[in-house]
């Protein structure tokens, strides 16, 4: 069967999915084998191993395999990775449509952002402190992760006639595990492209949507005219706020895209930086002001990381499923914040200007470090620290029931916390938060439109990238109207069914990826100025 035929009825089985199945089955995704009882309280109630999600055991699982299969290249190898990343090796004759530079800008560009500001205090809330540990721990083993699928990606890119590049884990499932794979690669394609529009953008477009309701609502309250909210059906009500929000966003992401991947490379190359400057700038004013808070902070992290109050449940194995609940959310936000495992980085790092997939996995392997453990681990700090962290359902329902606070999620959470950190210099703290979260939001839906672009390439060819770019740029406005629980919910289960085939292809070619590994790093890397000499 014709790749476009199976990825068309795919397509059709996953729409059909999220419409008659809902929020439910998105759930499923990150609880199964949980969800079945027979299975939850195994091998007892009290320590229920059962319940562990397949997609931790995944993620987890493969992450350490590539760690010890490569002898910790996330450690032994990040220097060179700085080094490829500063243009010493650059060749502009080299195959490719981004330098290295450009290639990790538009990958930071999809996995900085949203995630760093929304998705750490959405763990934060659910989670507790502690998720901030297993979002670290995800971020350390994601290394290997980032490195082993960009290094692959671009070993098996295709070059197309027009000299552009096409390259992901579609390519490497086809190209590597051969054609007899290719109904994995046809799944992988197909989840990207439903991923692309939740994960990649309707999450993205909310998340901006919501704090740009909650700034006008400050200024002329819910009543008027332009922030009440109307009820269309049961569940769903919008503002012409919100319509409006979704308007711009989408005339502003469509413009960008229209352009192709080297306008999309040249807006994050200059966005993404000058992005994640600005925001880290702010959160360590705040901990430099609240210096004697951070230790203290960083203990509760490891403290709740493995003995969460237990709360109403009271029992060892209440404990036990806390601490479960509190890997799990720290699990799912290191992922989608970090992207790593999931193989959407890899079609950006695919179209790097080099002709060693090695090198080019060395710049991936940056991600997790910039994103998660840096400034993912500086935006809960802060969360932590200006004592933000009390107004989240955790709190209320594990430490104090009494607690009478407003309960805030995802970015208001995060705008609370730097409005307080920075009111001993002003009292606008939180306008940079929403600052970060429209620039950050941008970045990611340009970056994740090239994604579903190359996903969509692979499926049905050339012909399919336009009328992709038009549904991109719907969805940015769905998702600007949409509700919290929904969208992020979507986004989750698109995430982890993008997930598997990643992985997959990660542990049948562990063995290609550790021959060019040693072949790569057995070899003398000279600086491009010296070549010559």
């Amino acid at each position: 069967m014709k790749k476009s035929i199976t990825g068309i009825i795919t397509l059709a089985v996953i729409f059909l999915i999220v419409i008659f199945g809902g929020v439910p089955i998105f759930d499923t995704v990150w609880s199964f084998p949980g969800n079945f009882e027979i299975i939850k309280n195994f091998p007892s109630s009290n320590i229920p191993l059962g319940s562990i999600p397949l997609m931790i055991i995944a993620l987890l699982g493969t992450g350490i395999f590539i760690t010890f299969k490569l002898a910790f290249p996330q450690l032994r190898k990040f220097w060179h990775g700085v080094r490829v990343t500063a243009g010493i090796y650059d060749d502009p004759n080299d195959e490719g449509d981004l330098n290295h530079f450009r290639a990790l800008a538009t990958a930071l560009s999809a996995t900085v952002g949203i995630g760093n500001i929304a998705g750490v205090a959405t763990a934060l809330y659910y989670g507790g402190p502690g998720a901030l540990f297993w979002m670290w721990v995800t971020a350390f083993f994601g290394t290997a992760l980032k490195f082993s699928e960009c290094t692959l990606a671009h070993k098996y890119r295709d070059i197309l006639p027009d000299g552009s590049t096409a390259g992901g884990p579609m390519y490497t499932i086809e190209k590597g595990l051969g054609i007899k794979w290719r109904w994995l690669a046809v799944a992988f394609a197909s989840f990207a492209i439903i991923c692309s529009f939740a994960t990649g953008n309707a999450i993205q477009a909310f998340t901006v949507s919501d704090q740009m309701y909650s700034e006008v609502t400050q200024i002329i309250g819910t009543n008027d005219w332009l922030t009440i909210k109307h009820e269309i059906f049961t569940g769903f009500s919008v503002s012409v706020q919100q319509v409006i929000n979704g308007l711009i966003l989408a005339a502003i992401v469509g413009a960008v895209i229209l352009g192709g991947i080297k306008r999309i490379g040249m807006v994050t190359g200059y966005l993404s930086p000058i992005m994640a400057v600005f925001y880290v700038l702010a959160a360590l004013i705040i901990l430099i002001a609240n210096l004697n808070e951070v230790l203290p902070g960083f203990g509760l992290i490891f403290e709740m990381a493995f003995n969460p109050p237990a709360g109403i449940a009271g029992t060892a194995g209440g404990s036990f499923l806390v601490m479960l609940n509190t890997m799990l959310w720290g699990i799912k936000r290191g992922l989608y914040s970090n992207e790593a495992g999931q193989g959407s980085a890899a079609i950006a790092h695919s179209t790097a200007k080099t002709k060693y997939g090695v090198r080019e996995g060395s710049v991936a392997m940056l991600e997790p470090f910039i994103d998660t453990i840096t400034i993912c681990t500086m935006t809960g700090l802060v969360i932590i620290v200006t004592g933000a962290w009390h107004h989240t359902e955790f709190y209320v329902s594990r430490i104090d029931p009494a607690f009478s606070g407003e309960l805030l999620n995802a970015s208001l959470l995060t705008s609370l916390a730097f409005k307080k950190g920075l009111s001993f210099l002003f009292n606008y703290g939180d306008k940079i938060v929403t600052i970060g979260v429209l620039l950050f939001a941008i970045s990611t839906m340009i970056s994740w439109s090239f994604y579903g672009d190359r996903a969509s390439h692979y499926l049905f060819g050339q012909k399919a990238i336009l009328p992709y770019k038009w549904f991109f740029v719907l969805f940015v406005f769905i998702g600007a109207i949409a509700q919290l629980e929904d969208v992020w919910a979507f986004g989750d289960a698109a995430l982890g069914f993008m997930t598997f085939p990643n992985l997959i292809s990660i542990i049948l070619l562990s063995g290609v990826l550790k021959s060019e590994t040693k072949k790569y790093f057995s070899m003398k890397h000279i600086p491009f100025k010296d070549r010559n000499k």
